[in-house]
């Protein structure tokens, strides 16, 4: 019940202008979204550490702000290192006004990446989007065949859609969104995590283990033991300002780590998913919002 009030909160205007007011939240949200992701990209590459990074912005109903997004991106690039990857939502590109202004719109991007040696993952979304980030998934990799796909493991179709994706880079993540018949205990979830590592591991698919979950990092380094894959055969992703110790320790035991850095004004939609994926982040963060240690 909480997760679903956390989710609906996220959605809400007025719980939108009450929090973003408050004289306490902005040095709150900077622990968990970049204030420049300019000089917070550079740091995290200093301590070993690879990038994702996310420009805050969905369900865009304008082409001119769809535009100013794919120039936002592109204009971004130029401040990431050869190896780093950025997070799409399709939503941002256009989406809701259109399926080919989006796919469109993330080609340009799609080529853009490409000519620097940086990645693009497609990021998770609401369920009603499934159908249309999978269908231009497929399409962007005919020709751009490093473009990432995020896999939902709280969705009940999470292991067929990791065992359709065979050769893809896969970010599994638990959800921070509600769907139709989708599972809804942590207990449920973890398990439905479990079988989706097993599949993605097991097969020909770059796994991206995007979890803060310590059971579940034993068990994504178990398996990558269990099928022979190389420190460079898959990597673990963890969000910027969670668990920053536990990412360095990871980093220095050899693996891939890769900080998922959201950056932007469109903060409270992100924080709040948050908040609903893992509810005890609830605590978390009112005690920041009493601290400033």
């Amino acid at each position: 019940m909480l997760r679903e009030a956390l989710l609906a909160i996220s959605k809400s205007r007025r719980a939108e202008r009450l929090i973003s007011t408050s004289p306490l939240t902005r040095d709150v949200v900077r622990r968990y979204v970049a204030d420049d992701i300019g000089a917070v990209v550079p740091e995290l590459t200093r301590r070993g550490l690879l990038v994702t990074a996310d420009h805050l912005g969905e369900e865009v109903r304008d082409r001119a702000e769809a535009e100013r997004v794919v120039r936002a991106y592109v204009d971004l690039l130029d401040r990431l290192p050869a190896g780093a990857d950025v997070s799409v939502k399709l939503t941002a590109l256009g989406l809701r006004m259109s399926e080919q202004l989006a796919l469109d719109n993330a080609a340009t991007i799609c080529e853009a990446v490409a000519e620097r040696g940086i990645t693009l993952t497609l990021d998770a979304e609401e369920h009603d989007t499934l159908a249309s980030q999978h269908s231009a998934h497929a399409t962007l990799r005919k020709e751009y065949p490093d473009v990432g796909i995020v896999v939902q493991a709280y969705l009940r179709e999470a292991e067929e859609r990791c065992r359709r994706l065979e050769g893809a880079r896969v970010r599994l993540c638990k959800g921070a969104y509600t769907a139709p018949g989708a599972f809804l205990s942590v207990r449920d979830i973890d398990r439905s995590y479990a079988r989706c590592l097993r599949v993605l591991m097991s097969g020909t698919a770059y796994p991206m283990v995007a979890t803060h979950d310590p059971r579940l990092i034993e068990i994504a380094s178990a398996l990558a033991v269990l099928h022979g894959r190389e420190p460079s055969g898959f990597e673990f992703q963890m969000l910027y300002g969670v668990r920053p110790a536990e990412q360095e320790r990871l980093a220095g035991l050899g693996n891939q780590v890769r900080v998922y850095v959201p950056y932007g004004e469109d903060w409270y939609p992100y924080l709040m998913r948050r908040l609903a994926e893992r509810p005890r982040n609830l605590a978390f963060f009112a005690r920041s919002l009493l601290s400033r240690r």
